[in-house]
């Protein structure tokens, strides 16, 4: 039976990353990363808007607030020293009517405790600033941007390898049993069973995460939480730009996630998403049938902030599911990353409900998870 002082199981960008500082951070480990796909970061991490975010929204101390904020920092250091495409472009919160102008100066007063610095601006600044958008008043965010994540997750990866990392896609936990020393894995592979040891296990699985959770004996399975599986649709907007900034509006009070939004990609690209969708199981379906309708809840919703919006440019696009702890309704909840300290198994780390801001605290969640299993 091989032998491995880490199995990581779920190479989205978080597993991918947690594999890259591992092996920074603990010279000549033996570390296994499998993927049940046939390559990396095929879900969430694939199926997202691709944005550096601030650290705006989160409540002060939380895993998302602190990691986003540290992460934020280091995914730029990281792009830029291993040329991975990226782009400051800044983020406009708008306002649009009066009523909506405390909201703005509440999203302010929590950016600031969170360290992150946002200017108010009046309606001729916002028009000056994005002369097609529609707003009252707006907040502007310098340090959110964009990346290409397709690259960053590739890079991490060829990193990771050059440090020893065994990548191993169209691989599945079956099971895992506990032992003195760790953990007996069996898994599945495209040559069948194949059985290993390792130290530590670390469960990044994404949106499989509780069923994996499920599939190690020694844990409590009261320690797995539900999953309430939300999709969000994107259209994609054809032509120039007509903005040169991410668009966003405040945040309504009745719905979940930040509202239809406007990106962009590297190439200059429009994009519009996500909205929220609770779904029972993992679909990805852009239901045709359902098309016009969504167009036109995306139509209404894009001209509060861009009424000269050209509706025939806007094309569905694709589709992504977060892995929310919360459902429906329900106020959002935190990174949930249970130790020793929370299931008493030791050598295990569950990683439950990794949604945004997930990529932009990448980096700061794995030192987060390598700092919990060097030094414990």
């Amino acid at each position: 039976m091989e032998r491995f002082d880490y199995c990581i199981v779920g190479a989205g960008i978080i597993g991918l990353a947690i594999a890259y500082k591992l092996s920074q951070q603990d010279k000549g480990a033996k570390i296994l990363l499998i993927e049940s796909h046939r390559q990396f970061g095929s879900e969430t991490s694939s199926r997202n808007s691709e944005v550096i975010h601030a650290g705006i929204y989160y409540p002060k101390n939380s895993l998302k607030a602190l990691l986003c904020t540290q992460g934020k920092e280091q995914l730029y250091d990281f792009c830029t020293r291993f040329n991975v495409p990226h782009q400051r472009t800044g983020k406009l919160i708008i306002a649009a009517n009066e009523s909506e102008i405390d909201t703005l100066e509440s999203i302010q007063k929590n950016a600031q405790n969170n360290d992150v610095s946002l200017t108010l601006l009046n309606q001729a600044e916002c028009k000056k600033l994005e002369p097609n958008v529609s707003a009252r008043a707006g907040l502007y965010s310098e340090s959110t941007g964009i990346l290409d994540s397709h690259s960053y997750m590739q890079t991490l990866l060829t990193l990771a390898e050059q440090q020893g990392v065994l990548f191993s896609p169209n691989t599945q936990l079956l099971n895992a049993n506990k032992t003195t020393d760790g953990f007996n894995i069996m898994l599945a592979t495209q040559d069948g069973q194949y059985d290993i040891h390792c130290r530590s296990l670390i469960n990044s699985a994404g949106l499989q995460a509780t069923s994996v959770a499920a599939n190690i004996d020694a844990l409590n399975k009261e320690y797995i939480p539900t999953y309430h599986y939300c999709r969000g649709h994107y259209f994609s907007y054809q032509g120039k730009a007509p903005f040169t900034h991410l668009i966003y509006p405040v945040p309504s009070k009745n719905t979940t996630g930040l509202g239809i939004h406007s990106t962009l990609d590297l190439s200059g690209q429009v994009r519009f998403g996500p909205d929220t969708q609770y779904i029972d199981s993992i679909d990805y379906d852009f239901d045709e049938l359902k098309q016009s309708l969504l167009k036109e809840q995306f139509i209404t919703a894009i001209k509060r902030y861009y009424p000269r919006i050209d509706e025939h440019k806007l094309q569905p696009s694709y589709c992504g599911i977060r892995p929310k702890l919360s459902a429906s309704g329900e106020a959002a909840q935190d990174f949930l990353i249970q130790t020793q300290n929370e299931h008493q198994v030791a050598g295990l780390i569950n990683l439950f409900g990794i949604e945004s801001p997930g990529l932009t605290a990448s980096l700061a969640l794995a030192d987060y998870v390598a700092n919990k299993l060097i030094n414990r």
